[in-house]
């Protein structure tokens, strides 16, 4: 009995941590800037466990009866939790914050209330020393062994709803076994025996239906129909359809619209590509839907582009899918291309090679994952990787709905002793967006061959280069690795756009 106690430490420490995970990642997922909420969820959670701990001391009888209830009240709530914050969020968006961090204040609370009930039942058997040896050493290689499965396994192959209800089975279980070890020292045992079975029925059913909870969720969510939707251990990616336009969504933000995806890549691309008739390797760090090195492979000066994207899932979906292999015109199945999957800033760090142009098509700066990606230490590698007469192009938000931010990127790339050439053009999906040309060298525009493009004429081209009042240049801090000023910048003033 012992042993068996022991191990469901193992279990209830693996599923607390569980669910503090799930609650992370998923506000992290639904309202960006993981650091944040990762740092209040944890905040919150070691708070809690600290009230419940407190509390255990006024539980003075039936010890095992209130340790089978405390599990129950925990799988159901821990269990269901994702699923509760997922459907807030689609239909009650406003106390989303609320619902989280009451959530996660209950399941801490009651986890902090058994392990110090585990403790007092176990106290018969072991001497003090052992028993906090014991139950602690169980207690953090539970957290250990989630901690390694959450990213790896369960995330990108349950997903954040049937991960939580999995522990949430596993919680009530832990109740089932103490129910049969202990059937002859609890009073009420038939109540509770039902009481068990009802949940350990109910979290079932929702594992079983999970998969219809979250088509149902996300579409509400989305206003198209969802023709593809994947967790994977980088982000949720989802494709809708609505007659002819596809569009790609990360973590619920818009990536692109198939109507007007082509000003967005085409401004990405060719202003800076016009320019060195002379190029012959190109370097796109993001953009796994190949939908800017369609647009590169329209040069056939060009004999070789990498893309670098963190995320496989992407680069196979935009490589396979039909409508969108159409789409990006097969790019990442052409002969001279060559796909990495690979973290960006890593890959930099450990390449020797150098190219003529760069093209880089990060997500906006949302989160300080993807801050690192705008900051002087990126963009000194960059500069290492970049041939002579070389140019970097940058994707670098709105400069009308997020000026400061623009600004701050031209900032960061100049203190790197880049030239700059900031430019915009009109995206109707996204309004007015912004990029940087950045080289050793002044950039000046030269024409587009009207051939390769839609949007794009030399008159247009240079008019892209002229800021009106509203977006002109604003003082700003250069981002770095330890301040990550651009993120603080984007949220405040997306903040404001989205209000």
């Amino acid at each position: 009995m012992r042993h068996a106690l022991l191990f469901s430490v193992f279990v209830i420490a693996s599923c607390g941590l569980a669910y503090e995970l799930v609650a992370g990642a998923l506000s992290s997922y639904l309202l960006g800037d993981s650091v944040t909420q990762f740092s209040t969820v944890i905040g919150t959670y070691l708070f809690a466990m600290g009230v419940g701990s407190w509390l255990s001391k006024y539980i003075t009888r039936d010890l095992v009866g209130r340790f089978i209830q405390i599990e129950l009240m925990v799988g159901l709530l821990g269990g269901f939790s994702a699923v509760a914050l997922f459907l807030v969020f689609t239909w009650l968006a406003g106390p989303f914050k609320l619902v989280l961090y009451l959530a996660v204040f209950g399941v801490g609370v009651l986890v902090g209330l058994e392990i110090p009930l585990v403790m007092r039942i176990l106290k018969r058997d072991l001497d003090f020393k052992d028993l906090v040896s014991q139950v602690l050493t169980f207690d953090y290689l539970g957290a250990l062994v989630v901690s390694v499965l959450f990213p790896l396994v369960l995330a990108p192959h349950l997903g954040m709803m049937r991960t939580g209800l999995l522990f949430g089975l596993l919680n009530v279980g832990v109740a089932l076994w103490a129910l049969r070890v202990f059937r002859e020292q609890l009073p009420g045992r038939q109540a509770l025996a039902v009481q068990s079975w009802a949940a350990f029925g109910v979290l079932l059913a929702g594992f079983a239906g999970a998969g219809q909870l979250t088509s149902l969720a996300e579409n509400h969510l989305y206003a198209d129909d969802i023709v593809h939707a994947e967790s994977t251990p980088y982000q949720r990616i989802v494709v809708t359809r609505w007659r002819d336009d596809l569009r790609l969504f990360l973590n619920n933000n818009l990536q692109f619209s198939s109507h007007d995806e082509y000003r967005y890549h085409e401004a990405l691309v060719h202003p800076g590509l016009a320019s060195l008739p002379w190029a012959k390797r190109v370097l796109v760090l993001g953009g796994g839907d190949g939908l800017a090195v369609r647009e590169i492979l329209k040069y056939p000066n060009i004999e070789a582009v990498t893309l670098v994207d963190l995320d496989p899932a992407m680069t196979a979906l935009f490589s396979t899918a039909p409508a969108l292999v159409a789409l990006n015109q097969g790019a990442l199945k052409a002969d001279r291309v060559t796909v990495v999957n690979a973290d960006a800033l890593q890959w930099l760090e450990n390449n020797r090679e150098h190219f003529d142009f760069i093209v880089v098509d990060f997500p906006d700066p949302a989160n300080f994952a993807l801050g690192k990606l705008y900051t002087a230490a990126f963009y000194r590698l960059l500069e290492k990787r970049l041939s002579a007469h070389g140019l970097i192009v940058v994707q670098s938000t709105s400069p009308l709905y997020a000026r400061q931010s623009f600004w701050c990127v031209v900032t960061t790339l100049e203190d790197v002793g880049l030239k700059t050439a900031p430019y915009h053009a009109l995206v109707p999906s996204f309004g007015e967006w912004g990029y940087i040309i950045a080289g050793r060298q002044a950039f000046e525009p030269v024409a587009v061959d009207a051939a390769k493009t839609r949007f794009l004429t030399l008159a247009t081209t240079r008019s892209l280069f002229d800021f009106p009042a509203d977006m002109a240049r604003l003082p700003a801090e250069v981002n770095r690795l330890n301040n990550q000023v651009l993120v603080r910048y984007f949220e405040a003033e997306w903040r404001k756009v989205i209000r």
